[in-house]
């Protein structure tokens, strides 16, 4: 991505201890999710609206169905002792946005043009920045390169060998199995993903704004999701994946038009966590509370008095309510650490073996897979 390494305005990672790829400390914390009862329609919503009719009027009515929502510093969870010399920032305006949609393109715009704020914190992480920079239309792989798991970056070796690195074989086969899925979804609908991100990136560089990449590391996410599953279950995750890929979608233009609580790569998760239960705490939660963290705790956003957050509808209940409940009691680390795997410390290296055949051979039988798929779409 030329454009990319020629970006006339600053970027930065939320977390830039996760740009190494040096082992992080197993993590034995617990995330909890939001209770069943809480909505931030009722909890938040209200206050939110108010204060957006006295300071931006302009933009009330994103905030009347819930799209736009403002988090005062006042409402947020406790600063942790560990943390005392930071200072959070005064305001955060969070746009929930559709990923194939252009709507949530133009919304993006207004919102940060009448905000006018000092950070931009995108739904990306480093290894998917590179969606702000693909065009709309034009090349033939561009549906292909601008998805939520496409391989963009410095280079597609680069890309490749970041994500082993992080994630290890499997995820990074994994990865390439629901690019394909997330492409067939755009190509249904003949929208390319991630128009609200490039929207994001161009109009922070307008009003001077730092954009931040807020999102945990994608091979990070798979890895802990693959972690988290049990053998039948990763097989079940596998088979509704290719069936996805296969299948024909019932996705339409007019579809993501109509007002819906979720955009397509959380359905996308929501269904895949359906069938594997296990997958909800790696997938949505933990990036929930990450996504929380970014915006209000980051050393990006230290001191600034207005952060706007580009996340996917589906995420705003979670990223809310983990900005308002935090308790301070965990760090980034808790959750970009790999999953302790229960062996002993005797067995570490019999363990490590298994696990380098195993995400081999995995990783082997996937990537054909992906190719005999590829061929028969094309």
């Amino acid at each position: 991505m030329e454009a990319f390494q020629k970006a006339t305005f600053p970027i930065f990672s939320a977390n830039p201890n996760l740009l190494s790829t040096k082992p992080i400390k197993p993590s034995k914390v617990s995330i909890k999710p939001p209770p069943q009862d809480f909505d931030f329609r009722t909890e938040i919503l209200s206050d939110s609206k108010a204060t957006i009719a006295k300071t931006c009027p302009e933009l009330l009515n994103l905030a009347d169905d819930g799209t736009l929502v403002l988090i005062q510093k006042r409402q947020f969870g406790p600063v942790p002792a560990w943390r005392s010399e930071f200072v959070e920032p005064e305001n955060i305006w969070l746009i929930g946005t559709t990923h194939l949609s252009q709507d949530s393109a133009a919304d993006v715009e207004r919102v940060v043009r009448a905000i006018k704020p000092d950070n931009v914190v995108v739904e990306l992480c480093r290894s998917r920045a590179g969606i702000m920079y693909t065009s709309n239309v034009g090349e033939d792989d561009q549906q292909l390169r601008s998805n939520m798991f496409s391989l963009s970056g410095t280079g597609f070796f680069g890309a490749v060998g970041r994500s082993i690195d992080l994630g290890g074989q499997t995820a990074l086969a994994l990865r390439l199995l629901l690019a394909l899925f997330s492409s067939k979804i755009s190509s249904d609908v003949n929208r390319p993903f991630g128009d609200e991100f490039r929207a994001a990136r161009k109009v922070a560089e307008e009003v001077g704004a730092q954009i931040v990449l807020g999102d945990r590391p994608i091979e990070i996410t798979l890895e802990r999701a693959w972690n988290s599953l049990k053998w039948n279950e990763k097989l079940n995750l596998l088979i509704n994946v290719i069936r996805g890929i296969t299948s024909p979608s019932d996705m339409s233009l007019d579809n993501l038009k109509e007002p819906s609580p979720d955009d397509s790569t959380f359905q996308l998760y929501k269904k895949l966590s359906f069938s594997c239960p296990s997958l909800l705490l790696p997938l949505i939660h933990e990036r929930d509370m990450y996504l929380a963290w970014s915006l209000k705790r980051s050393k990006a956003v230290n001191n600034s008095k207005k952060v706007v957050g580009v996340i996917g509808k589906g995420h705003m209940n979670g990223v809310i309510y983990a900005l308002v409940s935090d308790q301070g009691n965990l760090r980034f680390r808790d959750l970009a650490g790999k999953r302790s795997s229960g062996d002993g410390s005797n067995g570490w290296i019999a363990s490590l073996l298994k696990s380098l055949v195993r995400d081999t051979v995995i990783g082997i039988l996937l990537w054909a897979l992906y190719e005999q798929v590829k061929g028969t779409l094309s």
